[in-house]
């Protein structure tokens, strides 16, 4: 597993070079916070940083509940039983294979691979403005219905799943990038991925952590040509 540190955030890689499936963990002075639980294949790698760190897993977040992103979720828990698990209440129903749509969202199919079998309950539901430590919780729906990004309210370095990819470009979730057309695959709803990477772009990140491709730092411009091009695309059709 590949190791990026930028500031208080590590990048934990699996697979960096074939399809890369990130996930995060974020220092603070007492704990930290793992976002995102990647494959099964990645719990090692996670570990094995948590105990180089040298400081307690206080919580894991998920951002969404597709299987990339939850899959060594059971056996983390069992090995640290004191962390909190934490999701949005909206994907906590996809954490439990729920995929009917509530009666005021988009009548699009949900996409991308649920996790079957998890014996792993979140103990906290998150919504929007919610805090974890230092990082906020914003509402970023569209890659699924309750997908969310994290905001640390210091740096201003945020964390947003699926909402981007920057891998082979940088490219709002559900537009199709050719060299790495995944997450497109996965995607729910592309308006409202549009409508959360405008806001992710309001909230002028410093710094963009992504489910799958590299860091970007001072993202801004990078993410409006993103945003224009999805734009367009749906203007097309």
């Amino acid at each position: 597993m590949k190791v990026t540190k930028l500031g208080n955030i590590y990048q934990l890689t699996l697979w960096s070079n074939i399809f890369p499936v990130n996930c995060y963990i974020y220092e603070e002075q007492h704990g930290l916070t793992l976002i995102d639980a990647g494959m099964p294949a990645s719990y090692k790698g996670i570990v094995k940083t948590i105990e180089e760190i040298g400081k307690p897993l206080t919580t894991i977040v998920l951002t969404h509940a597709h299987g990339d992103h939850v899959g060594s979720l059971d056996r983390l828990k069992e090995s640290f039983p004191e962390a909190i698990v934490a999701i949005s209440a909206r994907d906590s129903r996809l954490l439990k294979g729920d995929k009917t749509l509530d009666h005021d969202e988009p009548n699009t199919p949900i996409k991308g691979g649920v996790p079957k079998g998890l014996k792993t309950t979140p103990d906290l539901l998150l919504k929007e403005g919610d805090v974890i430590g230092t990082l906020k919780v914003v509402e970023t729906p569209g890659h699924t219905p309750g997908s969310i990004s994290l905001l640390d309210s210091t740096s201003r370095a945020m964390i947003v799943g699926d909402a981007f990819q920057t891998r082979g470009k940088v490219a709002v979730c559900g537009q199709i990038v050719l060299s790495f057309p995944f997450p497109t695959f996965g995607t729910w709803n592309k308006e409202l991925s549009l409508q959360s990477a405008r806001k992710i772009k309001e909230l002028n990140p410093s710094l963009l952590a992504v489910g799958h491709g590299n860091m970007i730092q001072n993202p801004v411009d990078e993410m409006t040509k993103a945003i224009k091009i999805a734009e367009m695309n749906l203007l097309k059709g």
